[in-house]
This record gives C-alpha cells, sequence and structure tokens, in this order.
C-alpha cells in the first residue's frame, strides 16, 4: 500500500510540475501579444526595451515547453532521436533566453540588488547547459545529466519566482521587497533541491538508510 501511495504521490508531483511548465511557458507566448498596460511599471519598461523582451519571452518559454519532453525517461528510451532534437533546441532555447535574460537584467526593477540576481543567473543558466552538452558529446551520461537537471532547475526558476510573487500577494506583503528577494531565491531554492536530489542517495547511505537498490546489493542471494 505505501509503496503504491509512494507511486501516486510521485506521478501527481510530476504531472503538477509539466502542468506548471506548459503554464508558465503559454504566459510567456500571451505576454508578447497582450494589451499595454498602462498601470504596469513592468510592462511600461518591456515596452521601450527593444528586441531582448520578445527574444527573452520566447526563448525562455521554449525552454520551459520542452523541460517535460526532456525528462521524460520513456521518451529518452524509445525515441531517442526525439530527445537529442529536443535537446538541441532547448540548448538554442537557452542560449538566446540567457543572452537577452543578461541586457534585461541591467533594468531590471527593484534596483542593483534584483539586478544581480538576475545577472548571476543569466550566467549560469548557459554555463550548466553547455557542461550538460559537454559531456553528452563525451558520452558521459551520469554527468550529462546531473548538469542538465541544474540547468533546469534554473530554468523552473521562472515557476518559482511567480510561485513566490504569488504567495507574497496572498500574505499581503510588499511587491518589491519579495520581488527583490526572489530575484535570488527563486533559482537558488531550486539548485538547492535539484542538489539535494541528486545526493539523496549519498544522504541515505551517510545516515543508514540505503535505498533500495543499495538494499537489493547488500541482501544476500536467496538459498544463501
Amino acid at each position: 500500500m505505501f509503496e503504491w501511495l509512494g507511486k501516486s504521490v510521485w506521478w501527481f508531483a510530476r504531472a503538477v510540475f509539466a502542468l506548471s511548465c506548459v503554464a508558465v511557458a503559454g504566459y510567456a507566448f500571451a505576454y508578447l501579444y497582450g494589451e499595454f498596460r498602462t498601470d504596469d511599471p513592468f510592462a511600461a519598461q518591456f515596452a521601450v526595451s527593444g528586441w531582448d523582451v520578445p527574444a527573452h519571452f520566447f526563448a525562455a518559454g521554449l525552454a520551459l515547453l520542452l523541460v517535460p519532453l526532456q525528462l521524460s525517461a520513456t521518451v529518452r528510451r524509445r525515441l531517442p532521436g526525439l530527445h537529442r532534437l529536443g535537446g538541441w533546441l532547448y540548448v538554442a532555447a537557452v542560449a538566446i533566453g540567457a543572452v537577452s535574460g543578461l541586457f534585461l537584467a541591467q533594468s531590471a526593477q527593484g534596483g542593483s540588488i534584483s539586478q544581480a540576481g538576475f545577472t548571476v543567473l543569466s550566467l549560469l543558466w548557459p554555463l550548466t547547459t553547455a557542461l550538460g552538452i559537454r559531456h553528452a558529446i563525451a558520452r558521459d551520461i551520469a554527468a550529462h545529466r546531473r548538469w542538465m537537471c541544474r540547468s533546469i532547475a534554473l530554468t523552473t526558476g521562472a515557476i518559482t519566482l511567480r510561485m513566490m510573487l504569488a504567495f507574497g500577494i496572498v500574505l499581503e506583503l510588499p511587491f518589491m521587497p519579495v520581488y527583490v528577494a526572489a530575484a535570488w531565491l527563486s533559482w537558488m531554492f531550486n539548485l538547492a533541491v535539484c542538489e539535494l536530489i541528486l545526493r539523496w542517495p549519498a544522504i541515505q547511505r551517510r545516515i543508514g538508510r540505503p535505498g533500495r537498490a543499495a538494499r537489493r546489493l547488500a541482501s544476500p542471494p536467496a538459498g544463501a
């Protein structure tokens, strides 16, 4: 029963994650065609920014949309060609999104602290992706997956950012301090969770709770 419950929770979490990627990507695409709001300081800034706004929203949205596809074990196993094609599209989207994001970061709302947060994100995002591709070319699949997980953690910072802003609104907190904090915490939190997931088997071993695979390896064969 507990195993079934664990699998159900895991599938539910994956579904919510995938839907969140699609929803925020859809928001990014829709923003490019939305009506201009004169009372929105972000919209006013974006209106005079130039090419970096449509480039960032489209590329970051595309990267988000590709995340569930690239994480799918079924696609990797049964459709490796589609996984590679999606991977190269993801790399191109990250490259465009990072360069345009770097330009946008220099005039981000909230002053130098939020600008620095988005600048660091725009630098780490293509770096982790490039390391992931480098390991894929070298056929080091384990390292490739680790670095791409870090890249995806940074990509999905867009989701965490909006969740933090939404919580701030629900809790009736001042918007700008929440926004400035989210400029750093949105992607730092994701990276921390990513590292915890990547290191979880080692953590289990250290605290004396080996995972299922480790327990099978440690148990004596039948009849021994």
